[in-house]
């Protein structure tokens, strides 16, 4: 019963009334409001410009001359009732409008050509690198920015020893094996251990301009039981030639004592399948360097300490930051008129964030007091901590610039 009531609000319902012969009896004459209905023909006619008719207090009110729908052969006893559905306007054609417009836009966007104009520009110079050669260098592009080089606008040694961590810390991930760590593999997150660096040497033979492109090859070696070697090579993207050579030496320590640790047969098991077995990129230097103090240094540059943004995720100093402090108590003269062509360092002892170092610094190969017409340099350094502990010593050597053209303004 229920159902068919509420079937009957929505649907017509024939009528009992009909005869035998399916003729039906009908409300209002053929002739009413000039409709006349087609035998037998059991559709809807419908006045043109027809009104519903409308209602007052639940009674229907006719208006003369105007009935809206008269249905032939079939009778129901009421009209479908007008709902807030009903009532709204129809709405797909507009969205489906608007549809059609929005894809054919992306489809002429997808479809505009991007590839570069020019044999220099590459198409994604900033990806996260691949492996290549086997499976055991990681290769990186990046892309010199305008806020990584110098006075003398090429970049910085910096920007190059920020470049070859960022690929060390990428080979690791992109082989699968990085931890929860900073560069720690998942043995060695379960064991608290950390690699850190014991020596670094670096030899720049040409250093980029904004807007090249370089390319940054790495890989890694075994270097005696407990560490591991890991180089670099920096090329041109265009033209292949040979911009940096690096080598460096790492072993683990705990990250809870601060202690120097064995590589545990786990760990080992996990980083040995991606040792190369080749020479190091660089001859070793094996040249002692040189401790200073106070009375061998030519400039000492005091009061240097950390700031919060020179903390790595392991909460030690980063290493490239060290860079920066030897060079602190170099003499201007130096950075103006030479630039750096190899670096060796010595890395003997961490410090954080409420450290307060000294940098010193001895010039060697020339007269201090002529360094405008000075030739090659050698300088040796040393990083300490207030009460003398050493941090890092290391040895640099440079070359003089060659002349480019500056900046000025027009007359």
């Amino acid at each position: 019963m229920v159902a068919t009531s509420a079937t009957s609000s929505f649907f017509p319902v024939p009528s009992s009334s009909l005869d035998p012969n399916g003729k039906g009896n009908k409300i209002g004459s053929t002739n009413l409001a000039g409709l006349n209905s087609a035998p037998n023909s059991g559709r809807m006619k419908v006045k043109p410009n027809a009104q519903a008719p409308p209602k007052i207090n639940g009674k229907k009110v006719g208006l003369p001359g105007s009935v809206d729908i008269v249905r032939t052969d079939i009778e129901t006893s009421h009209p479908a009732p007008r709902t807030f559905i009903n009532q709204l306007p129809d709405w797909s054609m507009l969205l489906a409008a608007i549809t059609t417009i929005f894809l054919a836009a992306e489809k002429q966007w997808m479809m505009l050509d991007w590839k570069p104009r020019r044999s220099d520009m590459l198409v994604d110079p900033f990806g996260i690198g691949r492996i290549v050669q086997d499976g055991l260098v990681f290769r990186q592009n990046f892309s010199i920015r305008s806020y990584e080089i110098g006075a003398d606008r090429s970049a910085s040694i910096e920007t190059v020893m920020n470049h070859l961590q960022e690929t060390a810390l990428n080979h690791v991930k992109t082989a699968g094996l990085l931890g929860d760590g900073f560069g720690s593999t998942p043995e060695m997150f379960k064991k608290h251990l950390i690699w850190v660096v014991t020596r670094m040497q670096v030899v720049v033979d040409k250093y980029p301009t904004w807007g090249d492109v370089v390319e940054v090859d790495t890989w890694v070696s075994q270097s005696g039981k407990n560490g591991m070697r890991r180089d670099w090579l920096v090329r041109d993207c265009n033209t292949g030639e040979t911009l940096t050579r690096a080598s460096s030496v790492w072993v683990m320590m705990n990250k809870l004592t601060r202690r120097l640790s064995k590589i545990p047969e786990e760990v080992r098991g996990e980083i040995e399948p991606y040792f190369v077995n080749s020479d190091p990129v660089l001859a070793e230097d094996s040249r002692k360097l040189t401790k200073l103090d106070d009375k061998t240094a030519d400039y000492v540059r005091s009061g240097l300490t950390p700031r919060w943004s020179d903390l790595d995720v392991n909460q030690h100093v980063n290493n490239v930051k060290y860079i920066g402090w030897i060079l602190e108590s170099a003499p201007v003269g130096i950075m103006e008129r030479q630039k750096l062509k190899s670096m060796t360092l010595e890395y003997r002892r961490e410090c954080g964030r409420d450290s307060v170092l000294q940098s010193l610094t001895a010039v060697s190969g020339c007269d201090i007091g002529n360094l405008a017409t000075a030739g090659d340099v050698e300088c040796q350094h040393l990083l300490r901590l207030q009460d003398g502990a050493e941090v890092v010593r290391g040895r640099t050597e440079w070359s003089s610039k060659t002349p480019t053209t500056t900046w000025g303004t027009a007359p």
